[in-house]
């Protein structure tokens, strides 16, 4: 994964074969097999704002993560234009590598325009000072996988906030499963509403699956679990600074056929509701030889 802030804006920053068609580059370091998930679809939404007007902005992703990606060739971004409306505007991008598609976002985009205005609270939760840094938490069972996370993800600040396991309470599967972070860039992004939203992009990937796992004594590391992203929404409510606290209040409703979905709504610190994700990923069984 990225080395550093710096880093993910230069994934982020992507070459232009011509209209419609790009390329993303790999981090320089990683220890992962596969690419990342959020850093295929924040590839993808950045390919696809390129194409679109500067007056509209991304209100909602669909992504379908369909075969893993190789992280030591680039990716190949193919950006469909659906249709430019009057308000709204549509994309479809296909990320392809070794001649095969591995990716297909749908994203919509829509012109700032005023209208009625609600939203959830946010929760009250410990402050990121009152939350304990994932390397810390990570630390506390692994020193070894503290030491992989400083390396693979340096680039962002997470702070665990906590979840609802009990595990003396057997009746914890009929509890539903909340997991809580605060999340930020470590550094500062560049002025761009368009990186911004990528970032977010890039880092939502990388927790929700776990909430799926709180009612069964299990994390995302687990020699126990096979996981992998199946497929990923988000709803951009309003806009979103990626180098500021995000609190990502995560459940997760229903596990079942070795998948897992989980929801999430996202706050601002100063408790403004800009978006809400959902995921369905596998998160299988792995029985011991």
């Amino acid at each position: 994964m990225p080395a550093s802030l710096d880093e993910v804006v230069r994934l982020l920053d992507l070459e232009k074969l011509e209209e419609g068609l790009f390329r993303g580059s790999q981090p320089i370091e990683s220890d992962l097999s596969r690419v990342f998930g959020g850093q295929v679809a924040s590839q993808a939404l950045m390919a696809a704002q390129q194409t679109v007007p500067d007056d509209r902005h991304v209100h909602s992703l669909h992504l379908y993560f369909i075969l893993g990606g190789d992280p030591s060739i680039p990716i190949v971004y193919d950006v469909e234009n659906v249709r430019d409306g009057r308000s709204f505007t549509t994309r479809r991008v296909a990320a392809r590598q070794h001649g095969e598609i591995i990716f297909y976002m749908t994203a919509s985009f829509q012109v700032d325009e005023p209208g009625w205005d609600h939203q959830d609270l946010m929760p009250d939760v410990p402050s990121p000072a009152e939350s304990t840094t994932m390397d810390e938490l990570i630390a506390s069972f692994s020193p070894t996988a503290a030491d992989r996370w400083k390396r693979e993800w340096s680039s962002f600040d997470v702070r665990y906030v906590g979840d609802n396991r009990a595990e003396d309470d057997p009746q914890r599967q009929l509890v539903p499963a909340v997991q809580r972070l605060w999340f930020r860039a470590d550094g500062t992004l560049p002025k761009s509403r368009h990186v911004h939203n990528a970032a977010f992009t890039y880092i939502s990937d990388l927790s929700l699956l776990g909430a799926s796992l709180v009612p069964h004594g299990q994390v995302i590391g687990s020699p126990q679990v096979q996981p992998a992203s199946l497929d990923h929404t988000i709803w951009f409510h309003r806009p979103i600074a990626a180098d500021e606290w995000l609190l990502y209040d995560q459940t997760s409703p229903s596990a079942s056929g070795a998948r897992g979905l989980s929801t999430a709504r996202v706050f601002s610190a100063d408790g403004t509701l800009v978006a809400t994700v959902a995921q369905e990923g596998l998160i299988r069984r792995v029985t011991q030889q």
